[in-house]
């Protein structure tokens, strides 16, 4: 007579969610030896969005173990792809002609894509639970401690950890039921809308395995097709231009359809083609929590922010942030770092990928600026620059920054025999503090912004020292993934 294995109690790491961050994070912990229990609440697989994969992705599944199933799959290689954006000509970033033959992600069908990691999870060694709904999280003091949650047989369980990871997603189990220190930005309130067509086809000039993105005078569209024969189509305006255009029609479906028909640019590509629903749409797309970690938790992709979707950044927002989350927990568990350190590079790594992200594309919703002017953006994002530099740059450092290059290249700086963080503080306050305002999104006052590390007072959790104790580690996966002490950078002048 066989029995059900009993549930675990405790754990080293427990990782609520089981999205691309946590069944990242999940496996990258087991196989690093790590006890690790995932709680996710849906059973997989089921339905997504986000099909488009930068270019770092392949990068973490690589280390996860995830890629050679992935790749198995039939999805789509991505190369690239192609802007239709204001007055300009097409302009294309293809990622052969940048980065060579090898370099590649997906454009993938999201329910297959989300089980094949989270399966992979499991084959790491971590316990995953399906079905296992959160409803509480207990804190000893300001520390998580445990988390109270329902099995599929509505029975309640209680299991406790010394760190947790969120990565529960939009739902924010820390930062909206618990901490409640979410913010949205005031100008990215934007709504979404979108369906797939039947052999709908993407732009003229598109490389292998391409989307397009295609400006319009209220909003943009995305054209990603998908292995299945599938295109995904959609529609991106504020919130305030959907309201308006949905009460024109009788359904989503009906809206859906006629604001793809009606651009000059996208009607033509699906004419024709079947209409496979049903429209779907989301609203309030850009936020973050005004702090990413703290004592025994780190929130984790869409759990600490979310960015709109122009420049497909949200699974590798997501791994990126699972693996310096696991890198940490590693470095810990090895005696490499304390958690106040490994606490300072999550933050420090994660806010800085998306703040320049964020910074990029608030830049690029000034449609009429032109290229030149992103390419120069993503140059300051990406160095200390002089204005000497406005005759001496290309497109490259925005290819690096919109494929997800840059964070891991940063992340393991080389610096002679050893690794060194080479971002001063006068770089942060420029990118992090001008650029931002720049782009008119400073919705808080300059010096209590949410991207500014000089900020502090009493209870604040950006410390002064947050880059320099940053900036006295690296990430490192050979032999083992985790975080190496390194020769701290001078420090700049304040």
């Amino acid at each position: 007579m066989s029995t059900a294995t009993a549930l675990p109690t405790h754990t080293s790491v427990a990782v609520i969610g089981g999205g691309p961050a946590g069944s990242t994070a999940a496996a990258l912990l087991a196989r690093a030896g790590i006890d690790v229990v995932l709680l996710e609440r849906e059973k997989f697989p089921r339905y997504h969005i986000g099909e488009s994969l930068l270019a770092s992705c392949p990068l973490v599944l690589e280390l996860s173990g995830a890629k050679p199933k992935v790749d198995a799959a039939g999805f789509i290689d991505k190369r690239g792809g192609l802007f239709r954006w204001g007055s300009e000509e097409d302009w294309v970033v293809n990622w052969r002609e940048v980065y060579g033959e090898e370099r590649r992600s997906w454009l993938v069908d999201r329910a297959t894509f989300d089980k094949i990691l989270l399966d992979n999870a499991r084959e790491q060694g971590a316990v995953v639970i399906e079905q296992a709904t959160v409803q509480d999280v207990e804190l000893d003091g300001d520390r998580p401690v445990a988390v109270l949650y329902k099995g599929h047989d509505g029975v309640q369980q209680r299991l406790a950890f010394d760190w947790v990871i969120d990565a529960s997603g939009r739902a924010g189990v820390l930062a909206v039921q618990k901490l409640r220190d979410r913010e949205h930005h005031k100008v990215f309130q934007n709504v979404a809308c979108w369906g797939y067509w039947k052999d709908g086809k993407t732009l003229p000039g598109t490389p292998p395995g391409g989307l397009n993105s295609i400006s319009s005078d209220e909003g943009w569209y995305w054209l990603i097709p998908r292995g299945d024969g599938l295109l995904s189509c959609g529609y991106v305006t504020h919130r305030d231009v959907f309201r308006r255009r949905r009460a024109e029609f009788s359904s989503l479906e009906e809206m859906v359809k006629t604001l793809v028909t009606e651009s000059e640019h996208v009607g033509p590509l699906v004419e024709g083609c079947e209409f496979v629903g049903p429209a779907r749409a989301e609203q309030d797309f850009s936020y973050a929590a005004s702090r990413f970690c703290g004592p025994g938790y780190m929130l984790s992709g869409d759990a600490a922010c979310f960015l709109d979707p122009l420049l497909s950044t949200g699974v590798h927002l997501a791994l990126y942030s699972a693996t310096v989350a696991a890198a940490g927990i590693v470095a810990m568990y090895d005696g490499a770092a304390s958690e106040a350190e490994a606490l300072a590079f999550y933050e420090y790594c994660y806010r800085r990928s998306y703040a320049r992200l964020l910074t990029l594309v608030g830049g690029m919703y000034e449609q009429y600026r032109g290229k030149q002017t992103y390419f120069w953006s993503a140059h300051q994002l990406s160095h200390q620059v002089s204005e000497l530099d406005k005759d001496n740059f290309s497109d490259r450092d925005f290819v690096d920054l919109s494929a997800g290059i840059s964070d891991f290249i940063e992340a393991q700086k080389p610096d002679g025999d050893g690794y060194r963080r080479v971002l001063t503080d006068q770089l942060v306050r420029r990118s992090y503090q001008a650029q931002y305002e720049a782009v008119a999104l400073g919705t808080v006052p300059a010096d209590r912004g949410p991207f500014d590390f000089s900020y502090l007072d009493e209870n604040d959790h950006y410390r002064p020292d947050l880059d320099d104790e940053a900036a006295g580690f690296t990430l490192v996966t050979e032999p083992r993934l985790g975080l190496a002490r390194i020769s701290q950078p001078a420090r700049a002048a304040r």
